[in-house]
């Protein structure tokens, strides 16, 4: 999850998803699913679906999310 650009509340949380091969989700679903587990402050607003090879990451394997945020505030 990353923090986009907001109007009112300045960053507004997205989550960035990666499904294994043969998942399916729908963003509705997934969206209704935090509504039951996770505070309404720290809940995804909305949610985007991309790529394991879109995902940036570091030579060893972890996310860079500086470089996802940017790319998500872009889009």
């Amino acid at each position: 999850m990353v923090g986009v650009p907001h109007d009112k509340w300045g960053e507004a949380v997205h989550a960035v998803i990666v499904l294994h091969e043969g998942a399916r989700i729908e963003a509705t679903e997934l969206l209704e699913w935090c509504r039951g587990r996770i505070a309404g402050y720290k809940r995804p607003q909305a949610v985007r679906f991309i790529n394991e090879q879109e995902m940036p990451r570091t030579a060893t394997g972890k996310i860079l999310h500086r470089v996802l945020r940017e790319r998500m505030a872009a889009s």
